[in-house]
Parts: C-alpha cells; sequence; structure tokens
C-alpha cells in the first residue's frame, strides 16, 4: 500500500530498488565521479533517486515498479528508498542525504512530513538537484519544482455525488469513517464528499464520525462502534478502500450489507474487487503509476537541458481521478469493474 526484480544493463543504465538500510550503504558506491548534480548539458546516464513513504504499501510499490519501468524505457539509473513506516520522516531525510551524495540529478519523493522534509529539499535544490513530490504536496510547495497528485477534494466529490445519488430520495443517516486529525489528504477527501452530499460537517444527517488511520481493523471497529450509537445509518463515507474493507465486514456482521450504501476513494485491485463482489458501492481511482512515469520522465528531461514543468496555480499537476462501480448512475461518468481491475494497481485478488 511486490515488486519485480529486473536485472540491469550494465552498459546503459541500472534500476536498482533498494530498502533505506540498503541505500545507506549504497549510494556512496554508485557515486559517479565529480559532484555537478545540476540539470543542462550533462553527460552519462542520468542518475534519478525515488523516496516513498513505505516500501509495503501496495501503492507505492506500484509507483516504484512505474518508476523503474520507466527510468528503464529512458536509459536513466533509478534508485529506490523509502521510510521505515508512515510518518517516518527521519528515514526520508537520510536517504535525501544519501542520494545527494551518490550524485543524482533528481529526487522525487512522496513525503512522509509535509513540513519538517522541506529544509532538506531546499538543500537539495541548492546543490542542483531537481526535486519533485509525488501524491503529497509539500508544506506551501516549498522545496519542490513539480508536484504531481491526485485531486484528492475531487476525489472526495465523486464518492460523495455517488453515494448522494444512490440514495436518491432517502435521507442520508451519514457514517464518516475518516484518516486521523490534521493530514491534508484526509482532510480535502472528507471535505469534498460532504461537497459532494451537499452536507457541511454540522448537518444533522451525519450520525457520527470515526478516524481510522486508513487502517481495516480500525475500520471494522470505527463501523461497529458507530451502528451501536445509531443501528439506521444507510450511508459511509470512507477515508480509503481498507477502511472501506473494514466497514463493510462490520456491515456483514450485522447483517446490513444490502441496507446501507459504501463509497470509497484508493483504485487498488482489493478495492475494486470489494466493488465487484458487492462489498462497497463505488471507489474512485487514482492513479500513482502517472505520477511516477511523469516524475521520471520530467527528470530526465532536466538532466538533458535544465527544463522543468510548468505547475498550475494549484500548486500541482493533477493525474485524475476515475469513479468505478457496476452500478452506473445518471448523470455520473463511471467506468465498471472490468476497467477498474484493467486499471487498478496492487495485486490481483
Amino acid at each position: 500500500m511486490r515488486s519485480t526484480s529486473r536485472t540491469p544493463r550494465a552498459v546503459t543504465f541500472a534500476v536498482t530498488a533498494l530498502t533505506l538500510s540498503a541505500l545507506i550503504a549504497g549510494c556512496t558506491s554508485t557515486k559517479s565521479g565529480g559532484s555537478d548534480s545540476g540539470g543542462g548539458g550533462s553527460s552519462g546516464t542520468v542518475k534519478i533517486g525515488l523516496i516513498t513513504k513505505t516500501d509495503s504499501n501496495p501503492y507505492f510499490i506500484s509507483m516504484r515498479d512505474a518508476a523503474q519501468a520507466e527510468a528503464q524505457k529512458m536509459g536513466a539509473e533509478l534508485t529506490a528508498a523509502a521510510g521505515t513506516a508512515d510518518g517516518d520522516n527521519d528515514s526520508q531525510v537520510t536517504a535525501v542525504q544519501n542520494m545527494i551524495a551518490s550524485g543524482v540529478k533528481a529526487i522525487l519523493i512522496t513525503p512522509n512530513d509535509s513540513k519538517a522534509i522541506v529544509p532538506t529539499l531546499l538543500q537539495a535544490q541548492q546543490k542542483g538537484v531537481f526535486v519533485a513530490a509525488l501524491d503529497t504536496q509539500t508544506d506551501g510547495n516549498k522545496g519542490v519544482d513539480a508536484t504531481w497528485a491526485t485531486d484528492n477534494t475531487k476525489a472526495g466529490e465523486q464518492q460523495g455525488a455517488y453515494v448522494k445519488a444512490a440514495l436518491g430520495s432517502t435521507t442520508p443517516v451519514l457514517a464518516m469513517l475518516d484518516l486521523q486529525p490534521g493530514v491534508s489528504v484526509g482532510d480535502q477527501r472528507h471535505s469534498g464528499f460532504l461537497s459532494g452530499m451537499g452536507l457541511t460537517d454540522s448537518s444533522p444527517q451525519i450520525a457520527g464520525k470515526e478516524n481510522t488511520s486508513g487502517d481495516q481493523g480500525k475500520g471494522q471497529t470505527a463501523m461497529e462502534n458507530l451502528l451501536q450509537k445509531d443501528p439506521n445509518i444507510n450511508s459511509v463515507y470512507t477515508i480509503n478502500e481498507p477502511a472501506a474493507i473494514g466497514a463493510a465486514t462490520a456491515l456483514k456482521n450485522a447483517g446490513k450489507t444490502d441496507s446501507v450504501i459504501v463509497g470509497s476513494i484508493d483504485g487498488g485491485c482489493a478495492g475494486v474487487t470489494a466493488v465487484k463482489n458487492g462489498q462497497i458501492a463505488a471507489t474512485v481511482m487514482q492513479f500513482p503509476a502517472k505520477m511516477a512515469v511523469a516524475g521520471v520522465d520530467a527528470a530526465v528531461a532536466f538532466a538533458k537541458d535544465g527544463s522543468k514543468p510548468t505547475v498550475p496555480t494549484t500548486g500541482y499537476i493533477d493525474t485524475g481521478v476515475q469513479l468505478i462501480t457496476d452500478k452506473p448512475l445518471g448523470g455520473l461518468d463511471s467506468k465498471d469493474t472490468t476497467w477498474g481491475l484493467q486499471n487498478c494497481w496492487g495485486g490481483k485478488s
């Protein structure tokens, strides 16, 4: 939230996927001659660093795999590292520092701490390294030359619009399974969902809210707690698909699967399968591979001529979302789960 190993070509490129511990030992050993990391007019193989939040989440694994494949296609060398857990800024700081020392031309990062990582990224930029954020913006978009990400507000709006349409004339009795306080992705999806439903945080239609940290087990517990509080719940917002699958388990145990509409966001293969199986009514797919490919392409372009992508006033380049459901509703653009399983990320179950 399975990477496939690839045999590097000795002359034109070498693509490696490393854990953090391997990176610490490995960056200096692959350091090329000279300390100039600036773009434009450089010769030799382009060295790119990718740092994800973790190396176990299928979302970030798919991002890494896509970056590896694109680097191979472009004749670049990719070194990958990750934090030890979601929220681990220290490991990402160490990874950036070691990548700078190894002579990378560019660093692509999904920040674990959007604010705390900024000083380290600014140091990278000062050394002539192209820096791009993927999936998660830095605080004030500082320390990066570009960002590729999902419009999480729009994703939330699509989930909310679908749940509202599925309810029809029935008054919502809504449970909200959130992420955790202060995380921008969670806040954006939450507010977008309410907008799509035509509600606000103070609306009486909200039966209750609980934080899940995006975890399946916590999602199940949260849903159980909210059902105890109000057994008439008929609709559920979920921050992501693991939380949604947890909620679906609680609803099944309570015999309420057919009477409650569950919406979600992510587009992982497990989540799309849950839509196909009727556990989730609809999900909104995002595209981590697009972020990775765009980041690698921009890194190679920068190394060749110093060019940087144009970033919209939003502060990030939107990589799109797509509503996935097998029960399409009028006026909402959607794809079915057959399409979803062809385009999802993570292992297909």
